[in-house]
Formats: C-alpha cells, structure tokens, sequence
C-alpha cells in the first residue's frame, strides 16, 4: 500500500504577533511546527502501514526551512519526504497551492501507484479547508472529509466515520481515494530513538518548479483568485459591569434582568402569560 501525506509547516498560533504598522503576520523569531491536523493524517497512516504494510510518503509545499518540518515528520515513521520548494510557488491561494501538491501527487502516482492521501481538515495559519478537497478534484480521487475515524480499510476501498453539524456519518469509497481529518482521529506518538536517527541523517527530496510540467499561470500571484488584503488583531473586549449582590440581592437580581431585557438576551414572549419568557 501506497500512503501520501500532504503536510504543511505553520507558524505556531500561539506565538504569532501581527505587525501594527502593516497588518501582516510578524514571523521573524516566531517558531513553525507542523500543522496539528497534519499530524494526524500523518499519524494515522503510520499506522496504516503497521497494520497492512506499505510505505508512506510526505509532501510539503514551502520555504526552503521547511525541510525542518519534513526532517520532524521523518522521525514519526515515514519513509519518503518530499518539498516542493520555488520562488514561483509563493503567493499560491489554497486554489494554486492544490494544483501545485496536485501535480506532484500525480507525478508520484505515475511510478507508485497511491491508494490513500492523507491531509489535514485545513491549516490552522489559513482556515480554508479548501486545500484537501481541491487536489481531490484534481486528481478524480473520491474526497471523504473531517475524517474522524477509519472503520475499516481494505485493498480496495476504505470505510469511515466523518463529523458533520448535525452529527456522524458512516461513507464508504473506492480507493485511490482522499481523507481531511480532524484531530479526534487518534493520538500522536512520540518519535523513537532509531527514527530520530535515521532522520538526522535523512535528506527531504526537494521539487522546484522545473521538476514538473507546471502551468505557472496556475500558480504564485498570478494562478491564485483570492488574496488577503489586509490581516489585524480583534479589538480588546472591555469589562463587563460588576454588582455587589451582598448588599441587596433582590434588587440586584431585578436589576440583572432588566438589563437583560433591555439588551434582548432575554425576548417578551407575547404568548406567554406575563408577557416575558
């Protein structure tokens, strides 16, 4: 079995600031990690590869210090690591960016014929969501997406559970297919001594846009319908208003209500008698 990863290295949320003077992300000195749905779609097929065999292989599009995040995954389990790294690819939209992963899901169909991609149900520095279904329609793959547990996988087709608004879904489809998931579909394991080795020596495959029959009016600016015009932190929320309900509670209470009216948290009902509910 043939399993393929599409990865992608984020700036940590936690640690992204946004530049008051340009309303653009500040990266410099912010730390990358591996998009957490990524990681477990890559998880998910190491495992899949323990139990039936196989070989896995990660695809990241990215900055040449995106090695870093190929050379982290390498150290789960994976087998093959491959970045699709060019000054051509920069600017991508999430339209581009699954064309590009696109045409080389492809190119590694060609010679190793792959049975299921995995991706994360969206990356958590862009929020589209629209990656994983786009190189799915790109390729004809049958898309399964917010993936949160495989049911049961065979050489032909895969069965899964998919979270959806309104509650759970059982879908089946023919592979070569392709799975979004969500972070509910297991638990991350810790790298293993021999991996970690074998990674430190390891050396990510890297594609530039030379490697593949590109349409660059696809691609970067020029391939991409969508841009950010502008990117700002929310406004500070203000205090709400204290009361002391240790002097008069019923007051207090009455007056808690009163204002919940006044601001609709609390609707007249003219139906109910009383006229409030």
């Amino acid at each position: 079995m043939n399993f393929v990863v599409c990865l992608k290295q984020v700036p940590d949320s936690s640690e992204v600031r946004i530049d008051p003077a340009t309303n653009t992300l500040m990266r410099e000195g912010v730390p990358s990690i591996i998009n957490p749905y990524d990681a477990h779609g890559l998880e998910e097929a190491i495992r899949l590869k323990e139990k039936v065999g196989g070989k896995v292989t990660i695809v990241c599009m990215g900055p040449p210090q995106a090695k870093e995040a190929l050379k982290k995954a390498m150290t789960y389990g994976a087998d093959r690591a491959i970045l699709l790294s060019d000054r051509a690819f920069g600017g991508s939209d999430s339209l581009a960016t699954a064309y590009i992963l696109s045409m080389a899901l492809q190119k590694i169909h060609e010679t190793e014929p792959i049975d299921l991609v995995f991706a994360g149900k969206e990356a958590i520095d862009g929020d589209t969501a629209q990656t994983g279904p786009g190189i799915a329609q790109r390729l004809g793959f049958p898309q399964l997406t917010y993936v949160i547990k495989i049911r049961e996988f065979t050489e032909t087709s895969v069965t899964v559970e998919r979270k959806t608004e309104s509650g759970r879904q059982i879908v089946q489809a023919q592979l070569p297919a392709l799975l979004t998931v969500e972070k509910e579909l297991n638990d991350l394991r810790y790298a293993s001594l021999p991996n970690m080795m074998k990674a430190a020596a390891y050396e990510p495959e890297v594609w530039d846009v030379k490697s593949l029959p590109f349409d660059l009016k696809q691609m970067g600016l020029k391939g991409s319908p969508t841009s950010v015009s502008r990117i700002f932190a929310p406004p500070g929320r203000s205090g709400g208003e204290l009361f002391d309900a240790m002097q008069d509670p019923k007051a207090i209470a009455a007056s808690v209500v009163q204002k919940m009216f006044q601001q609709n948290i609390i609707m007249v009902n003219p139906h109910v008698k009383g006229g409030r509910s």
